[in-house]
């Protein structure tokens, strides 16, 4: 059986998880959380990728854009600004899912739009690193 692959790619801040604001990001680290999310989903071929800068970000996104059957994406602020990641979902042939730990509509006014989730398949938001798992359940459900 040939594994899916799927690519998480956080962006700015995600590094800090565990770390940053316990109350609404939770107290363990994305890479404790993605060795849980291997062992979950053994039948996915899971990648995780993390970069601060926006343009390594757009790198990641072209670099598995064309190989992934699925991109987890959470872009951080930057979904709330970059029109340049946004393009690069846009060119690429690999479905993505953005997800949020928090629900971006209940904090401030600035983070409600995000320029990127109208090029994603769909959003997942304020569902804590559940969303993680639910984003991959879905492309593995996927036919």
């Amino acid at each position: 059986m040939n594994k899916k692959k799927i690519v998480i790619i956080n962006g700015p801040n995600l590094n800090l998880l565990g770390k940053r604001e316990p109350e609404i990001y939770g107290n363990i680290s994305f890479e404790d959380y993605f060795k849980k999310l291997q062992v979950l989903f053994p039948d996915a071929d899971l990648k995780y990728q993390h970069s601060n800068v926006e343009g390594e970000l757009i790198n990641m996104i072209q670099e598995n854009g064309f190989s992934a059957y699925g991109i987890i994406l959470n872009a951080g602020g930057y979904s709330h600004t970059s029109v340049a990641i946004a393009d690069a979902i846009a060119a690429i042939k690999a479905p993505v899912v953005e997800v949020h730990i928090s629900n971006i509509y209940s904090r401030e006014e600035y983070r409600h739009q995000s320029l990127t989730a109208s090029k994603c398949l769909g959003s997942i938001t304020g569902l804590g690193l559940t969303g993680y798992a639910l984003a991959i359940k879905f492309f593995l459900d996927k036919n």
